[in-house]
C-alpha cells in the first residue's frame, strides 16, 4: 500500500491538499523492485499543480516515457507557499506524486521551462529536494537535472543549475538519452562520463562542457566547446511526422479544478504567420499538421478515457489548420448528444470562425477575443501582424450581427519604433469597434450595451525573433505608455463602453533581463531566491524589490541587458543553438520591421527563413 509523504495533520493544514496526493485517473504506477535497472524519472513543472497539470507537453512525455517497461516517469510540481514553509520546518523532502518517494532518489529530474518568472521556483524544487543548487556541486548520487521547454532556447541564465538541457521537441531523442544512461550505469561509468557522452546526442546541451569569455564592453567574445568530440552548435530536435509521434490517449485527470480542465487536441505545431515579436512562431517552424482522421480517433478515445466535458483544439493559429472545418464539424456532430463543449482558441475572426463559435458557444455569455497587438496600421506592419483595420472592424461587425456584444482586445506597448501616435491609436481602434456596434445593430436587437475590454502588455524582446536585437525601456517609461492609452480612452465618445487593463512594468523589465541574459545572470537568480523570491509569476507572491536588490547586490548592470540595442554582429548568448531559422533571415526581418515592410505568410510565399532544412511541413509543401 502506498504511504503518503505528508501526514494527515499537514494535509489538513494546507490549501488544496489534493495537489499533493497523486492517485489521479490514468496515473501510472509501476514496481521498481521488479527491475533494479528501471530508470526513475521525475518530471517537474516548476509552478503550482493547477498550472502544471494543464501543460500538454508533460502529458505527452509522461505517456511516452511510461510506455517503456524500463522507465517509470512520475510528476512533481512546486509546493505552494504554505506547504513550502511546512516542508522546510519539518525537514520533509520534495516527493513525486505517484510513489511519494523523495525526488533526490530518482535518476533524472526533468524540469520544463515555460516562463522566465518561474526561474526562482526551479531553485525551490532543487532546494526542497536536497539537490545542490549548482550543477558543479553535485556528486554521483544526485539525479541528473535536465531542462526542456521554450526557455531552453536561451538556457544560459540557468546554466549553473542544470546538468543538461534538451533543445527541441521531446519525442525525438529522449529514448536515445535514456538508453545511454541505462547502458553506462550498468557499466559502472561515472556521472561526468555520462554527461560527456550525452553531449554527443543531437539536441543535448551540457553547459559545463562549454566555455564563455567576455570582452571589455561586457559582450560575449567567444563561446566554445571544451572538447573536440562534442558539437560546437546544438541543433534543435523536431518531430517532422506528428502522426507517428506518441500522443496520450489516456491523459491524466485531476481531482481538483485546474487551469485547462479539458481534453486538449493538438491539431498542428508551428505557425505560418511570421509575426516578428512571436518567439513560438519562429521556434516551432516549419508548420506541421496532424492528420484529421487521427485527430478524430484521439478525440473519441480521450473523451471516453477522461470523462471530460470539453475539448480544446490546440495550435498557435487554429484558423490556418487546413482541415479545421472538417474536424470541428465532426466534433459537433459526433458529440452533440453528449453535451461536449468545444473550445477554439487562436482563431482569426472571420465568417467561418464566427459561424463555428456560434454553434459551440452560448453567445450571450461568451466574449470574443481579438489580438490586433498594435493600434495603428503602421505598427501592425512593423510587427508583421498581417491584419488591416478593415479586417478587424469587419470581423467585429460580423460578431455583433452574430449576437456577441463583448469583445476583448489585446495589444502590446513598447514595440520597436512605436510612437505616442501609435499608442493613442489603440484607443481609437477600440472606439471604432464600439461605433460599429451602435451603428449596425438596431436598438431593439442589441444584447445590452457593447462591452470592450482593452488589455495591454509591455513588449519583451525574445531570442530567435527579429526583435531580439531591440532595446527595452525603463519601468517609468512603460507606465507612461499605458497612461497615454488610458487618457486617450477616456477622451473617446464611447469611453463608457471601454475598460482598460495594463501589465506590471517592473515584472516586464525582469522578464526581459532573464530572457536575453547570459551565464552571469545565474548569480542574480540565486541571490533573488536567497532573498525570498518565489512564485514570481503570481501577483500575490511577486516582490520585484527582491530581484532589483539582488541585481544591485551582485553588481549586475541591468541596463546592459535591457536598454541597449544589440548590433547585428554581436555574439548573442543563444547563438550556439541552431533552430533552422537563420540569423541572416532574422536580421533581414529586423531591417524590414524598421522600414515597415510586410513579409507574406509562408503559404503565400517562401521567404527563405531556413526552416526548409528540415525537409517537410506545410510551409515546405508545394515549393520547388
Amino acid at each position: 500500500m502506498r504511504k503518503l509523504a505528508l501526514s494527515d495533520e499537514i494535509l489538513l493544514s494546507v490549501d488544496k491538499p489534493a495537489r499533493y496526493l497523486g492517485n489521479e485517473i490514468n496515473a501510472v504506477y509501476k514496481d521498481p523492485s521488479s527491475d533494479p535497472s528501471m530508470i526513475r524519472f521525475a518530471m517537474c513543472f516548476p509552478d503550482v499543480y493547477e498550472i502544471g497539470m494543464s501543460h500538454l507537453g508533460i502529458q505527452i512525455l509522461y505517456d511516452m516515457f511510461n510506455r517503456r517497461d524500463d522507465v517509470w516517469c512520475e510528476r512533481v510540481y512546486s509546493p505552494w507557499t504554505d506547504l513550502d514553509r511546512l516542508m522546510r520546518k519539518n525537514s520533509i523532502p520534495l516527493f513525486a506524486l505517484e510513489s511519494q518517494d523523495p525526488v533526490r532518489d530518482f535518476d533524472f529530474l526533468g524540469i520544463t521551462l515555460q516562463y522566465e518568472m518561474c526561474y526562482s521556483n526551479v531553485l525551490q524544487v532543487l532546494d526542497l529536494s536536497g539537490i545542490p543548487l549548482k550543477a558543479s556541486e553535485r556528486g554521483e548520487g544526485c539525479p541528473v537535472v535536465i531542462g526542456g521547454g521554450p526557455c531552453t532556447y536561451n538556457p544560459e541564465p540557468l546554466a549553473d543549475f542544470f546538468d543538461m538541457f534538451y533543445i527541441g521537441e521531446g519525442e525525438v531523442v529522449y529514448d536515445e538519452l535514456l538508453d545511454l544512461y541505462k547502458d553506462m550505469k550498468k557499466a559502472g561509468r561515472s556521472r561526468g562520463e555520462f554527461l560527456h557522452e550525452a553531449a554527443k546526442i543531437p539536441g543535448i546541451y551540457v553547459p559545463s562542457l562549454y566555455s564563455v569569455t567576455y570582452g571589455e564592453d561586457g559582450t560575449i567574445s567567444s563561446f566554445t566547446a571544451k572538447y573536440e568530440d562534442i558539437p560546437q552548435t546544438i541543433r534543435k530536435q523536431i518531430v517532422m511526422d506528428l502522426d507517428s509521434a506518441p500522443y496520450p490517449e489516456k491523459p491524466l485527470v485531476p481531482f481538483i479544478k485546474v487551469t485547462q480542465d479539458r481534453v486538449v487536441l493538438e491539431i498542428q505545431r508551428g505557425c505560418i504567420r511570421g509575426c516578428r515579436f512571436c518567439q513560438a512562431g519562429m521556434l516551432y517552424r516549419p508548420t506541421r499538421e496532424r492528420d484529421v482522421e487521427k485527430l478524430k480517433k484521439y478525440a473519441s478515445e480521450m473523451l471516453r478515457s477522461t470523462g471530460h466535458e470539453e475539448i480544446s483544439l490546440s495550435s498557435l493559429s487554429s484558423s490556418d489548420y487546413s482541415c479545421l472545418r472538417e474536424i470541428v464539424e465532426y466534433l459537433i456532430d459526433e458529440f452533440k448528444n453528449q453535451n461536449i463543449n468545444i473550445s477554439l482558441p487562436s482563431l482569426r475572426i472571420d465568417a467561418f470562425s464566427l459561424d463555428v463559435m456560434s454553434r459551440v458557444q452560448d453567445v450571450r455569455k461568451s466574449s470574443l477575443t481579438f489580438a490586433p497587438e498594435a493600434g495603428s496600421q503602421r505598427m501592425r506592419d512593423v510587427i508583421n501582424k498581417g491584419l488591416t483595420e478593415e479586417v478587424i472592424l469587419n470581423g467585429a461587425a460580423e460578431a455583433f450581427h452574430g449576437g456577441w456584444n463583448k469583445v476583448k482586445l489585446y495589444f502590446m506597448l513598447g514595440l520597436p519604433t512605436e510612437t505616442d501616435e501609435d499608442r493613442r491609436a489603440i484607443a481609437h481602434l477600440a472606439n471604432e469597434i464600439a461605433v460599429r456596434y451602435y451603428e449596425e445593430i438596431p436598438k431593439e436587437k442589441r444584447n445590452g450595451k457593447c462591452q470592450i475590454t482593452v488589455s495591454t502588455s509591455f513588449f519583451v524582446p525574445k531570442p530567435f525573433t527579429p526583435f531580439q536585437w531591440a532595446p527595452m525601456f525603463r519601468p517609468g517609461d512603460y507606465l507612461g505608455f499605458a497612461s497615454t492609452v488610458n487618457h486617450e480612452i477616456h477622451d473617446m465618445l464611447n469611453h463608457k463602453s471601454i475598460r482598460y487593463n495594463w501589465h506590471e512594468a517592473d515584472e516586464t523589465v525582469l522578464e526581459g533581463f532573464l530572457a536575453r541574459g547570459d551565464r552571469r545572470c545565474s548569480e542574480v537568480i540565486l541571490e533573488a531566491y536567497r532573498r525570498g523570491a518565489l512564485f514570481d509569476a503570481w501577483t500575490e507572491c511577486a516582490d520585484t524589490k527582491r530581484w532589483f536588490d539582488a541585481i544591485e547586490a551582485t553588481g549586475t548592470d541591468l541596463e546592459f541587458y535591457t536598454l541597449r540595442e544589440r548590433s547585428g554582429d554581436e555574439i548573442l548568448p543563444w547563438d550556439f543553438i541552431d533552430i533552422g531559422v537563420s540569423k541572416s533571415f532574422l536580421l533581414r526581418e529586423w531591417d524590414r520591421a524598421r522600414e515597415g515592410v510586410v513579409t507574406p505568410n509562408c503559404r503565400q510565399r517562401c521567404s527563405g527563413c531556413g526552416a526548409r532544412v528540415f525537409g517537410g511541413g506545410v510551409c515546405y509543401e508545394g515549393q520547388n
